[in-house]
């Protein structure tokens, strides 16, 4: 069902005699939906740098603006399996058409919403049409393209897929402060207009085939919506919730620990499923998959963790955030060109294994900070991250997709594939807030059992802030108490300083283990210089 998908070569006339050449046409289709993907994630994370602002204007709590970015990543979670048996169905040209007009629409009524309701309904539905963008992107490059050529696809999409979040906070936060937070919306109506001009003058009109929804894999799409949207907000509340003790998070794992291995099940035993779960037996695929999954945490969790830090310790606001973080995207672009080229002359596992290298073994640069530590300090490690994730990206695209066939596996194989990233992202962002929150806890604790105010030097310390306050107007009762904040703020800035960086050297630890990933997986036939089809 979901797997039988319309070639969309045929929109751009390649036939496969065309082999190796690629038309102009061709590669303005392919950079259409790039640019879609590009919208897509960038989305994902550019509120971020928004969300005071956006909670003062909507009057809603920090509780409740998290809703902001997390229903948009909900529903993105959830829509992506679907997007191979939609475009099927509704034809590719018209479901792009449809959804990339809705996404420019509904970012636009974000802009305008002037309640926080509304703000996450059209958040939601905003994800629902942006999600298609992602999995439809990564499948025309491996239907549109020939083999020898999809390592420059695969480099493009990997622009979309680890330069967007980087950028994302750069974007937010200067747009937010030159313009107001709606224009964090309003930036995708340009590249919305392309995205819609390039499906429109490129492809040609599709034949519908609407008896395929009478074919859904009903019970499939509804036991995978129920569980993942259950699972992806007990991930994204989890923590601000206390997790299990909260009735509300305790729910929703039931429902989540109900729903998935149900949906898993009906997937297994259904001839043709809404994504087909067999092809993580797939050895490079299955694998690959895992990785990538690692990746999501390693890719979301920084952008996570680290405008934390300089805001939390440093005190930055949006835009000097931003222009730290960009030192994680900025050096890609210089990388990516030459990964297809790398790949022509080595084992693409021995190129990924070096990403994982710089990549993980870049945290290791942050697991050790002091009160020092800055946006200066941080574009080594941003830089060595920048090189690793683009020779991650790319070959392990290439060989997790390699020998899938045009149409039916590579749609299923789309999906999964952008699905376990995303999920993997979630992962990160909630294991390392939980982390950080007991690792606090936990330095706080051993900080504060040699922090006595009986010490000598602790006494020292009290009088000689006492007597600044009181030399700034305090009489000396308040100037005491002051000086006692003082000192306990100083200790729970310690106790955070020590907590991310038990945060950066558990997301080292992480994504090196994922190297191991690569002993299991097989060394793929790559026809010129990507994975075969």
């Amino acid at each position: 069902m979901a797997t039988t998908t319309i070639n969309p070569v045929r929109a751009v006339n390649l036939t496969p005699g065309a082999q190796d050449h690629v038309s102009l046409k061709t590669w303005i289709s392919v950079l259409g939906v790039l640019l879609g993907c590009f919208m897509a994630v960038l989305d994902i994370i550019i509120t971020n740098s928004s969300l005071r602002d956006i909670a003062g204007t909507l009057a809603a709590s920090s509780d409740e603006i998290s809703w902001v970015p997390t229903s948009y990543l909900v529903a993105e979670i959830v829509t992506i399996p679907l997007t191979s048996w939609l475009s099927a169905a509704f034809s590719l040209k018209k479901y792009l058409l449809v959804n990339s007009i809705l996404f420019v629409f509904f970012s636009v009524c974000c802009g305008q919403a002037h309640s926080l309701e509304l703000m996450i309904l059209f958040r939601v539905l905003q994800g629902f049409t942006g999600g298609v963008l992602i999995p439809l992107s990564f499948n025309v490059i491996l239907t549109y393209l020939p083999p020898a050529k999809q390592p420059i696809g695969m480099a493009m999409f990997s622009v979309t897929a680890v330069f967007a979040p980087a950028i994302g906070p750069l974007i937010g936060g200067w747009l937010t402060d030159n313009y107001g937070w709606p224009f964090v919306f309003y930036i995708n109506i340009i590249p919305g207009a392309l995205l819609i001009a390039a499906v429109w003058f490129t492809m040609e009109k599709q034949p519908m085939n609407l008896s395929l929804l009478k074919k859904g894999d009903w019970w499939g799409i509804l036991t995978m919506a129920i569980g993942l949207a259950a699972f992806e907000i007990v991930l994204e509340d989890g923590n601000r919730k206390d997790w299990f003790g909260d009735p509300g998070i305790v729910k929703l794992a039931w429902i989540a620990a109900i729903f998935i291995p149900s949906f898993i099940i009906i997937e297994l035993r259904k001839k043709d499923p809404l994504l087909d779960l067999r092809l993580f037996a797939r050895r490079n695929f299955g694998f690959g998959s895992f990785i990538n999954l690692i990746l999501g945490v390693g890719l979301y969790g920084v952008v996570f963790i680290l405008p934390l830090y300089l805001g939390q310790i440093h005190g930055y606001d949006a835009l000097q955030i931003g222009e730290v973080i960009i030192w994680l995207g900025l050096p890609q672009l210089l990388v990516i060109p030459l990964v297809p080229k790398l790949m022509k002359h080595f084992d693409a596992r021995i190129i990924i294994g070096v990403g994982i290298l710089f990549f993980g073994g870049s945290s290791f640069f942050t697991s050790d900070l002091d009160s020092n530590f800055a946006g200066l300090q941080f574009h080594i490690p941003l830089i060595f991250r920048a090189l690793g994730q683009p020779l991650i990206m790319v070959p392990l695209s290439s060989v997790s997709t390699a020998g899938m066939a045009k149409g039916r596996e590579s749609g299923s194989a789309s999906a999964l594939f952008n699905m376990m990233r995303n999920i993997g992202g979630s992962i990160g962002i909630a294991g390392l807030s939980t982390l950080l929150s007991v690792r606090e806890r936990f330095h706080s604790a051993r900080i504060g059992e040699s922090v006595s105010i009986y010490s000598s030097a602790v006494q020292e310390r009290l009088q000689q802030s006492a007597t600044y306050f009181m030399s700034q107007g305090s009489d000396p009762s308040s100037a005491h108490m002051r000086a006692i904040g003082a000192v306990g703020g100083a200790v729970r800035r310690q106790a955070f300083l020590l907590a991310y960086s038990d945060c950066f050297l558990a997301l080292g630890c992480v994504l090196l283990s994922s190297a191991f990933a690569l002993f299991f997986m097989k060394r793929a036939r790559l026809s010129g210089a990507v994975g075969g089809h």
